[in-house]
C-alpha cells in the first residue's frame, strides 16, 4: 500500500514545484504557458505509448540477461553499485549517441525542442524510442550479466534525478559541480548556441563528461540561448513529436542509393 501511493505523492510534489516555479519566473523572466502545455501534450502521448516500449525493452533486456555467461546476483549489493556505475556509462554513451546519430536525434530532438528551461520541458519526450534504438545500450548491460531489475530500477532513478535539473531557479551548488550532474550543467546542455552543442550528457553524474572531454560549463552570466539550433515554431504536440522524423525522412527520399541513406540515418544531425 506504502509503494502505491508513493506515484500520486510524488506526481503532487511535481505539480508543486511547477507551479513554485512559475510564480518565481512570473515576476520577472515571463513563462510561456502555451509551451508548458505543449510539453504536457507531448507527455501524455509519451505516456501512453511507454506501456507498450517498456514491455518490448524489458522483454530483450531478460533475453539478454539469459544468453549471459556471467549472470550477477540481483540479491548482492555489490552488482547495485557496479550496476549504478554500469547504468550511468551506459546512459552517456546512449545520450551521446542520441546528440551524434540523426536516427537517435530524430527522437531526442524533441526532449530540446522547449526554448524555455522549465520543469514541464523536462516531460517533453519522444514517442518512438521503440524505433530510435538507443535502448540497445542497456541490452548490452544485460548481456554483460546485469540482471533487468537492477538496470530497470536504477535508469528510473536517473531519469528521476534529473526532472529537476531542467530549471533557472536553482544556481550553482559548489563542490557538487565536480561530481554531480546538476541545474548548472544540465542547462548548458541544452543551449543551442554553438560553444555549448554536444557536452554534459551525463545522467545523475558529470564524472564521464569530465573523463570524456565533453564538458563544458555554463557561462557565469548565465543567458543562454535553449532549443533547436533551427527553433521548431509550434505548440502542436504531434508535430513537436514527428518534425525531425519527416526532415530526415525527406533527405531519406532525396538520397540515391542505400549507402547515400545509410550516412544520412547515422551522420550527425
Amino acid at each position: 500500500m506504502r509503494t502505491a501511493g508513493a506515484f500520486p505523492a510524488l506526481g503532487l510534489i511535481m505539480l508543486f514545484l511547477i507551479g513554485a516555479e512559475f510564480l518565481w519566473r512570473r515576476r520577472g523572466r515571463g513563462y510561456d504557458l502555451r509551451a508548458a502545455a505543449a510539453s504536457l501534450g507531448v507527455a501524455a502521448g509519451h505516456a501512453a505509448v511507454r506501456p507498450v516500449t517498456a514491455a518490448v525493452i524489458l522483454t530483450a533486456l531478460q533475453f539478454a540477461y539469459a544468453l549471459s555467461p556471467t549472470p550477477l546476483d540481483v540479491r548482492d549489493w555489490r552488482t547495485w553499485a557496479a550496476g549504478f556505475v554500469a547504468v550511468e556509462l551506459a546512459y552517456y554513451w546512449f545520450h551521446r549517441a542520441s546528440h551524434q546519430l540523426r536516427w537517435l536525434w530524430a527522437n531526442h530532438a524533441v526532449h530540446h525542442s522547449p526554448t524555455e528551461m522549465v520543469l514541464p520541458a523536462a516531460m517533453r519526450l519522444g514517442w518512438t524510442e521503440l524505433i530510435s534504438l538507443g535502448w540497445l545500450a542497456f541490452v548490452i548491460l544485460a548481456l554483460l550479466g546485469f540482471p533487468p531489475l537492477v538496470i530497470g530500477a536504477l535508469l528510473a532513478l536517473n531519469l528521476l534525478y534529473q526532472w529537476p535539473l531542467h530549471t533557472e531557479a536553482i544556481g550553482k551548488l559548489g563542490p557538487l559541480e565536480w561530481i554531480l550532474n546538476t541545474p548548472s550543467h544540465h542547462r548548458a546542455h541544452h543551449s543551442s548556441e554553438p560553444a555549448y552543442l554536444d557536452c554534459n550528457f551525463g545522467g545523475a553524474t558529470i564524472l564521464f563528461d569530465r573523463l570524456f572531454g565533453t564538458f563544458r560549463e555554463e557561462p557565469a552570466s548565465g543567458g543562454l540561448t535553449y532549443g533547436l539550433t533551427a527553433p521548431l515554431a509550434s505548440n502542436n504536440p504531434f508535430r513537436i513529436v514527428v518534425h525531425e522524423w519527416s526532415r530526415l525522412f525527406t533527405d531519406l527520399a532525396r538520397a540515391d542509393g542505400i549507402a547515400a541513406r545509410l550516412r544520412i540515418a547515422l551522420g550527425r544531425p
